[in-house]
């Protein structure tokens, strides 16, 4: 899995005109993180792509549109999961190492959660 980060003008339309880059390319997007960032009027959008490849391919396109002001695939060390997960004993945010997370979440065999991946 490969994250994506970029920081973009808070705007209307940015993020459909980011997520068209992945729907012309084809490119499954497998979470999504969006929020303000350090920089007055930019949001952070942080997702995550299947390979390399893909998220080089989605890189070279993202760096074209006059809305994103850096975009960058970040390494490995600086990624963070978390998840928000529920069973029948309850519910738990989760926070940790991608490994650490989806450990624990194939352990507790959760009926329902969801996970993300983070980086900055």
């Amino acid at each position: 899995m490969e994250v994506i980060s970029m920081v973009v003008n808070d705007e209307f339309g940015v993020m459909q005109r980011v997520m068209g880059v992945f729907t012309r390319k084809k490119i499954n997007v497998d979470t999504i993180v969006v929020g303000r960032c350090e920089i007055a009027g930019k949001s952070r959008i942080v997702l995550t792509v299947k390979d390399i490849e893909m998220a080089n391919v989605a890189v070279a396109d993202l760096q074209r549109l006059h809305d994103v002001v850096h975009v960058e695939v970040v390494d490995i060390t600086r990624h963070e999961a978390y998840a928000l997960v529920e069973n029948s004993h309850g519910k738990a945010r989760l926070v940790g190492s991608l490994a650490e997370v989806d450990k624990i979440i194939e352990a507790s065999k959760p009926e329902i959660f969801i996970r993300a991946v983070n980086a900055l």
